[in-house]
């Protein structure tokens, strides 16, 4: 099982290189951080730098979008970083969520997601691509390689990560939604012809390494505030009790009343009151680093392929050095 370290941009940037190089050296192989421009620093700037300060570690956005920028732009980034620094890139996208309703914008709609996971991967990749009815190509890349893998909950965007990414992300760590929606990947994907088991597995929750649960559940129930912000859109959609969405997925929103993005992602986020100690535990990775062990051992059992620390609480630096100690070494033997 490979690992990756999720980091927010928050200022300075010298510490998020830091912090990264610190995951390397415990054996953590891609370096994640949220794309959202407005809340945080720009992220494609601070992978430059992660890049030259690390050996091997892929790094990427979980998750960009397809309307923060155009698609060109993207794709012409990361070739600039792939051209400098030898395709240790990896682009997480998704309909947007921070990134497009702090700047008063709707999320992408699936259909234009679809269209720019194609397009970004082709043009990062040297091929050409119809960009707004326009067809284009990068001349300089050579030998360019972008994986795209994209952030799913609800049926349809399962479906479209089966047909058209490379990787899956599924931002929680429930052991039971894991196996219904890697299943739901898997099964959209052989119906569109592709290999089901060719495409990544990525699951990416907060993890806190410690014997005090209610402080460990503290500092990471701000996760299922964000994770609500998804599953309110999906309640939207298909309505409170439909066939198409798990209950054990929505069922825990029931008492959210709204969201400020002024906390995401933040232990102590006021927004997060709703979220019952059950979600926190169900979602994320708690307790002694035995606990850890045998919950990414039944991860690994549902095909899951890599495990991201989101790790955003007050123990980062224990965190990432308890994973490196026991727990990473304890999924590779």
């Amino acid at each position: 099982m490979d690992f990756g370290l999720v980091l927010q941009t928050d200022p300075p940037a010298s510490a998020v290189v830091g912090l990264m190089r610190r995951a390397e050296r415990n054996g953590f192989r891609y370096g994640w951080t949220f794309d959202s421009a407005v809340l945080w620093q720009e992220p494609f700037v601070i992978y430059s730098q992660i890049l030259e300060h690390t050996q091997k570690m892929h790094v990427g956005p979980m998750v960009t979008n397809p309307g923060t920028r155009t698609w060109e732009v993207t794709a012409s980034t990361f070739a600039t970083l792939n051209d400098m620094y030898g395709n240790r890139t990896v682009c997480g996208i998704g309909r947007g969520d921070s990134a497009m309703r702090v700047a008063g914008r709707r999320p992408n709609t699936l259909a234009r997601l679809g269209e720019a996971i194609g397009v970004i991967r082709d043009l990062a990749e040297g091929r050409e691509a119809v960009v707004d009815g326009q067809p284009l190509r990068i001349p300089w890349v050579r030998d360019g390689k972008l994986p795209v893998w994209m952030a799913a909950y609800g049926p349809k965007a399962l479906a479209l990560a089966g047909q058209r990414a490379d990787g899956f992300i599924l931002q929680l760590a429930d052991l039971y939604l894991t196996e219904w929606m890697v299943k739901a990947v898997r099964a959209a994907a052989a119906e569109a012809g592709r290999d089901p088991e060719a495409i990544t597995i990525c699951v990416a929750a907060p993890a806190y390494v410690g014997d005090d649960l209610a402080h460990a559940r503290d500092q990471c129930r701000w996760f299922g505030g964000m994770v609500g912000n998804h599953v309110a859109d999906l309640v939207s959609r298909y309505g409170e009790h439909s066939d198409m969405v798990p209950e054990a997925l929505t069922a825990y929103i029931k008492e959210r009343h709204g969201y400020d993005y002024s906390h995401h992602g933040k232990a102590g986020n006021p927004s997060t009151d709703f979220v019952p100690d059950e979600i926190v535990d169900r979602f994320c990775l708690l307790g002694p680093a035995s606990a850890h062990i045998e919950k990414l051992k039944a991860l690994r059992d549902l095909g899951v392929d890599q495990f991201a620390v989101y790790n955003m609480h007050d123990a980062k630096e224990a965190t990432i050095d308890a994973y490196g100690a026991e727990i990473i070494p304890a999924l590779n033997r």
